[in-house]
């Protein structure tokens, strides 16, 4: 399983990010061999609006088939689930054990954003 994770740094030691649309990177994880590859989401960080929307974009070109992060907006939230990429909130910690953690049944997908997105 592919499993895209908000992260503050290059490995899976990082900090999840507990930002979405405004994660500076991403580590697509393979959840059986937890081999990842970095995703840039430069794209995204100087945006006035539209962050989240412009993120997802980004982690869907790499097919993941969960999402993980601290928090997440409305445009993100439905962008991701209407590709059909379960999305996870309210994860913390180091990438390695939250991805376990996940695996584990500790995180459960989300049925709404938590945060309030901003709508033009």
């Amino acid at each position: 399983m592919r499993i895209a994770v908000t992260a503050q740094g290059e490995n899976l030691e990082a900090e999840v990010d507990p930002r979405f649309g405004r994660a500076s990177k991403f580590l697509l994880v393979d959840s059986e061999t937890m081999s990842f590859e970095v995703v840039e989401n430069k794209q995204s960080l100087d945006l006035p609006q539209g962050a989240g929307i412009q993120a997802a974009q980004n982690v869907l070109s790499h097919k993941p088939e969960v999402v993980v992060t601290g928090n997440c907006g409305p445009k993100a939230f439905q962008v991701l689930r209407a590709a059909g990429v379960e999305v996870v909130i309210g994860a913390k910690g180091k990438i390695r054990d939250v991805v376990r953690e996940y695996l584990d049944g500790k995180y459960k997908t989300a049925e709404e954003a938590n945060v309030e997105g901003h709508w033009v």
